[in-house]
């Protein structure tokens, strides 16, 4: 299958590194003009250096933002006014007890991992309407669907993507424009490592450690390893394509096998 997105602009929101840095990458490759954001213009400028010495003919631009405040999604549709793909990658994960979750824990995981989406959506998909053409995915996790004990707060954000992508692929219907989630299964990526870290042994090395996280904590898991960033975006760069355009209001699992269901 040729994917093609010569001539589309995509937005992938959190992409200075881990799983949004290769989503940008592998929608960069299929010939998309890339945005990367992120707080951290550095950072940000690092990365797409990244993708330009991996693609040289690619066209990545950055916007440094804060996007889980409304400020932030200004400034980011001032420098980039209208999107054909928006990937609402941003996120923020980490163990807490349970009943030592704070009702300020629960509203910044809820503005970082809900609402950021929900406020590029709001800026992105009436152009996209417009235009006939569009498509919106925001990255959830297994989480969303298999609570996990140690993050309640996280997997309950992500819970509530898993339906905010359904809404508004409702809102979108019929015009062309097709939103999704993606379900990521635990993936291997630096935050992901420190997580790994704070829950085995921290003098294993990595692929003892890995192995020991998984048995121990993610035991569902078909694959029995991490999933690496690049089998998250190769989904995300189709159903960015003209090929997967039947595909909307559905929550698509590249997780390895790691939720237990015969459906989707």
């Amino acid at each position: 299958m040729r994917i093609d997105l010569t001539g589309k602009k995509a937005v992938v929101s959190g992409s200075s590194q881990g799983i949004g840095l290769a989503i940008a990458s592998g929608l960069a490759a299929a010939g998309a003009s890339v945005v990367l954001t992120g707080r951290d213009a550095d950072r940000l400028e690092s990365a797409a250096r990244t993708l330009r010495d991996g693609a040289p003919n690619a066209d990545v631009g950055s916007v440094a933002c804060d996007l889980v405040t409304e400020e932030g999604a200004e400034q980011l549709q001032r420098a980039v006014p209208e999107a054909d793909v928006l990937v609402n990658n941003l996120g923020i994960f980490g163990a807490r007890p349970p009943l030592e979750i704070t009702d300020e824990e629960w509203r910044t995981y809820f503005d970082s991992n809900v609402l950021s989406a929900v406020r590029l959506i709001r800026r992105y998909l009436p152009g996209m309407k417009d235009r006939g053409w569009g498509r919106v995915q925001n990255i959830a996790s297994d989480s969303a669907i298999v609570i996990p004990a140690e993050m309640i707060h996280y997997g309950v954000s992500k819970t509530a993507l898993l339906a905010v992508s359904r809404g508004f692929a409702k809102e979108a219907a019929g015009t062309g424009v097709t939103v999704n989630s993606v379900i990521a299964g635990p993936t291997h990526t630096g935050g992901v490592e420190k997580f790994v870290y704070e829950l085995v042994d921290e003098d294993l090395p990595w692929d003892e450690a890995q192995r020991a996280f998984m048995r121990l904590h993610r035991p569902q898991s078909l694959l029995q390893r991490l999933i690496e960033p690049e089998e998250i975006a190769n989904l995300v760069v189709y159903l960015s394509s003209a090929q997967a355009s039947a595909t909307t209001g559905a929550a698509v699992r590249v997780d390895g096998g790691y939720v237990d269901s015969i459906v989707p």
